[in-house]
């Protein structure tokens, strides 16, 4: 089958950040209305993310230490909203829909692999590139994008996945998480300087990971023309010589001119 996937539920609107919050559910909202009103969500193969696979944590952990998993289920409030750091809070429902948010990037890993789906979009909420391993910081709980290229590398036995990343903020999470590791190559193309002070153009890893990260700092006001120039000549020359197996792309929004944050 060649088809587009669309990997969404109705949970994941109940990560409840509170009125005024920048990462609301009225993003997926938005995203669902758009694809709906141009008929294209007829197009797309639905996949409803069903219960957090019992080996759910053992695959978060690939990325994440075990006391960040158990930290989190352990400050998700029964009642009204716990606060992580000055941006990032958590629901009663929170620490369930994060699971969800995992399982359903990793169903996506599973369709592609198995040839159900030739590729997918993950609406899918809380974002995940600013989650450390051993932290949530910036809206972000678990490292989606970290735990997913982990998972194709050990469940699907792929040796080179690429990250692409083109947020307004810089990932740091993500390439804290994979900066010592040759077989994750993370590029990131991003506003710079911006919260949250990391991905100036001399962090390219370190160790045998060295050389494996690239990051193109943007300063602020650039469009279209300038996002074309730095994937032609900067990412697609590393595509060609990496040779990824799979590519993920952490898919900002937050780069639009209208967007407030930036």
């Amino acid at each position: 089958m060649n088809s587009t996937g669309f990997i969404y539920h109705p949970d994941y609107l109940l990560h409840d950040t509170g009125g005024g919050h920048p990462e609301s559910p009225v993003r997926l909202k938005a995203v669902v209305k758009r694809l709906e009103e141009t008929g294209l969500m007829k197009r797309l193969t639905m996949i409803h993310p069903g219960p957090p696979r019992p080996d759910l944590s053992d695959w978060i952990t690939q990325v994440h230490q075990p006391g960040h998993l158990s930290r989190l289920e352990r400050m998700c409030p029964e009642t009204g909203t716990a606060r992580m750091d000055a941006d990032t809070l958590m629901s009663s429902e929170s620490y369930r829909v994060a699971l969800k948010a995992v399982e359903g990037t990793l169903a996506a890993a599973d369709g592609i692999m198995a040839g159900r789906l030739t590729n997918a979009f993950c609406a899918v909420r809380p974002p995940g590139h600013h989650a450390e391993s051993d932290r949530a910081m910036g809206f972000c709980l678990f490292n989606n994008v970290a735990i997913t290229a982990r998972y194709l590398q050990r469940r699907h036995r792929l040796s080179r996945v690429m990250i692409i990343d083109w947020d307004v903020h810089h990932g740091n999470g993500t390439q804290h998480i994979f900066e010592e590791d040759p077989t994750v190559f993370y590029f990131s193309l991003h506003q710079f300087p911006l919260y949250p002070g990391t991905g100036r153009a001399d962090e390219r890893g370190r160790g045998a990971g060295e050389g494996y990260t690239l990051n193109c700092p943007l300063p602020p006001g650039q469009g279209d023309d300038e996002y074309i120039s730095v994937f032609e000549k900067s990412l697609r020359p590393v595509i060609e010589a990496f040779r990824p197996n799979f590519i993920l792309i952490s898919a900002g929004f937050d780069a639009h001119r209208d967007d407030p944050l930036a």
